[in-house]
């Protein structure tokens, strides 16, 4: 981790502790001592403790006479949010698919076929968006328009599969299929077609699942 300069701490501090966990730099279960991060950051304790307090529930948990520790979860936990992650999500593509403007899909499909260059050119292995404002979920979770959704997938559910996200993708052909997957859910974005959109994106979430959970056993 690189040490912080410059004056919003707190949320410099909460993106690099965010990025850690979910980059593999900190393990499930591991414990995470505020002096150890502010120290590595270069700032004081304050800012890291908030940046903790910001995550507990999302990718942390606090352990009374422990402290905090990177969240863990087993298979049963894991399967579970992936059934909210599935019902939420094929919703949204089915909203979307009603009332996203054009110029949505078209913008989506350019990152889509971006991100497949990008792959391609680089020979990664892994599929990962830049930041959340180019993610592909998350924009369809914006363009449903439902506040009640995004707030739960944006704020609770993604948090918390980010870590299985990441590592899923790097099973040896999950990225390729991800994208193809990615692909069917805008062709059925693109014929305003809401069942089918939010079959595509159900049977999206189910492959990425299977995909999760095989990575765990």
């Amino acid at each position: 981790m690189d040490r912080i300069v410059g004056t919003s701490l707190a949320s410099e501090a909460f993106e690099r502790v965010v990025e850690a966990i979910i980059s593999g730099e900190f393990e499930p279960g591991q414990k995470i001592s505020e002096a150890e991060l502010a120290r590595r950051l270069g700032i004081s304790r304050g800012p890291v403790r908030e940046a903790l307090h910001r995550l507990e529930g999302r990718l942390v948990s606090r352990v009374p006479r422990i402290g905090v520790r990177v969240i863990s979860f087993g298979q049963t936990e894991l399967r579970q949010l992936y059934y909210l992650r599935e019902a939420l999500e094929g919703m949204a593509a089915r909203l979307a698919a009603e009332f996203a403007p054009d110029n949505f899909v078209d913008e989506l499909e350019a990152l889509l076929l971006r991100d497949s260059s990008d792959i391609a050119e680089s020979g990664q292995s892994v599929y990962r968006q830049r930041s959340p404002d180019e993610d592909f979920h998350i924009a369809i979770a914006r363009a449903s328009n439902c506040e009640n959704i995004q707030r739960i997938l944006l704020n609770e559910v993604y948090y918390q599969l980010r870590i299985h996200r990441l590592r899923s993708s790097r099973k040896p052909g999950r990225a390729d299929q991800a994208l193809k997957e990615h692909f069917d859910i805008i062709a059925q974005l693109k014929a305003r077609n809401p069942g089918a959109a939010e079959e595509a994106m159900r049977a999206h979430v189910r492959a990425a699942r299977e995909s999760s959970l095989s990575v765990m056993s």
